[in-house]
């Protein structure tokens, strides 16, 4: 096949065939099991993007492959990228049967360049994250120079140009259309309110899989006297390190042993309260940086008891799942995706409202003399459980 010819071919004569799709079929006593093409489209390509894309490609029963960039320079990835991805796609000859774009992708633009190829394949966006409602940082270079910010709306048409839109959380997927109705009635006229509501229609949630089971081959039965509190996010604003590190000063003032590990990447630019970390609490620092290795971070993990979360901005809260599984306990905000997620801990008393509260959380538990084990919540996102949902959403896709 030329890479102008359509990958597409309708086939209504046999009906093993279904509109010409490339798919082969399996017979088991519930039915039929659909084993398609799929390509993974992300212009961003890096984090926790890459290892979602490349997880499901590992453990989906179909076939998955990737066209993507390098995730830096996301600005331009979102304006430019869509020009570099069609221009590879029409240069190559895999015809899927289903196109899967990620959020950072102008999906308008790839499909407008790529039409004879791409007319009549699905399409479905998955948003990781979006621009509408991701917190701004008050060191943004558009906001500094009062830049009109138009990534919300390559966000918005990328979602009209998909057939089904896909979002990693309830809370995120209602964020999304309550911010994106706020915007458009700022507009001064045709604000294609008709256009959201025919969105949240086409719009499901599909939760994140993660590769949990990697860290039972490092696990770890690590006993120490003293409480290890741990920090394992990205060392952003967002994240809010700030009111964590405030609660451990209150926790100092009031008395109480711990020791602390503060894992996570290093942005280049992290805020003061991190840098100053290690002057600041000595020797009560057991390790400070980023891991890479996964084994050298996974047993950080199984080390630690107690995870203070205190984060502005999660749509899922894959660092916290990851650390619950490792058998950490968390005590999460009343807010953002965590009481959907994490659901299961309503009952605990590990939700707080404020800094004072998460303070007296800490407290009882640093002094208990265990802790409860919650894995079983992170384990329900493992890919042994999530891959099989995922293949057949997308087979009835097609």
């Amino acid at each position: 096949m030329t890479s102008t010819a359509g990958c597409r071919q309708i086939n209504y004569q046999t009906a093993g065939y279904v509109a010409g799709l490339n798919l082969e079929f399996k017979k088991k006593s519930i039915g039929l099991t659909v084993t398609m093409k799929i390509l993974i489209l992300d212009p961003f390509f890096s984090g926790s993007h890459k290892s979602w894309a490349e997880d499901y490609a590992r453990f989906s029963s179909h076939e998955v492959q990737t066209l993507t960039l390098p995730g830096k320079f996301w600005k331009w990835r979102m304006h430019g990228g869509a020009v570099t991805l069609a221009r590879r796609f029409n240069a190559g000859s895999f015809c899927p049967d289903l196109l899967l774009f990620t959020d950072m992708l102008d999906v308008s633009t790839f499909l407008a360049l790529t039409r004879k190829r791409t007319a009549g394949i699905p399409t479905a966006l998955y948003f990781h994250e979006n621009q509408l409602t991701y917190p701004v940082s008050q060191r943004d270079s558009d906001l500094l120079q009062n830049r009109d910010r138009h990534y919300g709306f390559i966000n918005f048409a990328s979602a009209l140009a998909c057939d089904t839109i896909y979002f990693n959380s309830d809370f995120h997927r209602l964020s999304f259309f309550t911010t994106l109705r706020k915007v458009h009635l700022q507009y001064p006229d045709f604000r294609e309110l008709e256009s959201i509501s025919m969105l949240e229609k086409r719009s499901r949630t599909l939760y994140l899989g993660l590769d949990l089971k990697k860290f039972d081959e490092i696990k770890i039965n690590a006993t120490h006297e003293t409480p290890l509190l741990l920090w394992n996010h990205r060392w952003e604003y967002d994240k809010n390190p700030d009111d964590f590190f405030r609660v451990l000063d209150a926790l100092i003032h009031r008395g109480m042993k711990f020791e602390l590990v503060i894992l996570g990447e290093n942005s280049g630019n992290p805020p003061a309260s991190i840098q100053n970390a290690r002057a600041k609490y000595g020797s009560r620092i057991l390790h400070i940086g980023y891991l890479k290795d996964i084994h050298d971070y996974g047993k950080w993990l199984w080390k630690a008891d107690i995870l203070p979360v205190t984060s502005l901005q999660d749509f899922f809260g894959i660092s916290i799942m990851e650390a619950v599984y490792c058998n950490c306990t968390p005590v999460l905000p009343r807010r953002l995706s965590y009481p959907e997620v994490f659901a299961d801990l309503e009952g605990d008393g590990l939700f707080y409202n404020t800094v004072s509260e998460l303070t007296e959380i800490l407290v009882k538990l640093l002094s208990a003399e265990e802790l409860s084990d919650y894995s079983a919540i992170a384990a329900r996102f493992d890919w042994e459980k999530m891959a099989p949902l995922y293949d057949q959403i997308f087979s009835d896709l097609s």
